[in-house]
């Protein structure tokens, strides 16, 4: 990273150690991927704590490269007004929460941010639609019917969403759609208004233990 000076203090280091789940050994590693995005001139370390990484440069990451939610996930952890590149401390926060110590409640509670696309509170079938089609593909020789889904929607557990980080035996950060026979909305929809809400998302994925393995 090009000397020293580039190299994070012990206070922020021990700061970032209590307000992740990263080890300090995670967290220097992130902070030198973090700055070989930079300039040159950008990676002395008050420089890169003030940098912003364009989300173009972010997916070239190989871990988030082949993800179908990067755009998303970029999204939900960026701070910019604009929403489009993350600073040091948010891709912290998105290697802490894809990290295998990250609690259930925390993987669920940016889980279903990642899955409401129109960030609204809810998912509803536009939601899930979308969320297929991420994980199908949007070409016109893998985009599914309307019936098709429909069917999908209808019989697609949302204690299958999950997230799992590197190491955890899927490629990258992904979330993960396992096919269930009960009904989305009808297993998760508690007070039956037609969308599910976090407090529903999160009450399903209690039950499910291998939600983030």
């Amino acid at each position: 990273m090009g000397g020293s000076g580039s190299r994070l203090s012990k206070e922020l280091l021990a700061e970032y150690q209590d307000l992740t789940f990263l080890t300090k050994q995670e967290i220097l590693l992130a902070h030198r991927r973090f700055c070989e995005l930079l300039p040159q001139e950008q990676r002395s370390m008050e420089e890169s704590l003030r940098a912003q990484v364009s989300f173009e440069q972010i997916l070239s990451l190989p871990e988030l490269k082949a993800n179908p939610f990067k755009e998303r996930i970029c999204r939900v952890f960026s701070t910019a007004p604009t929403r489009d590149s993350l600073s040091f401390e948010d891709f912290l926060d998105l290697l802490s929460v894809f990290s295998d110590t990250a609690t259930p409640d925390i993987k669920s509670h940016y889980a279903f941010r990642i899955f409401d696309f129109d960030d609204d509170g809810t998912l509803n079938r536009e939601d899930l639609s979308r969320l297929v089609n991420c994980l199908t593909g949007e070409g016109e020789d893998t985009r599914l019917s309307a019936a098709e889904m429909k069917q999908l929607i209808d019989n697609v557990s949302v204690a299958g969403l999950g997230l799992a980080g590197p190491g955890s035996g899927r490629e990258g950060w992904t979330c993960g759609l396992k096919p269930s026979h009960s009904q989305i909305l009808e297993e998760s929809d508690i007070d039956r208004d037609g969308t599910i809400n976090l407090s529903e998302f999160q009450h399903v994925i209690s039950r499910s233990p291998d939600f983030a393995s």
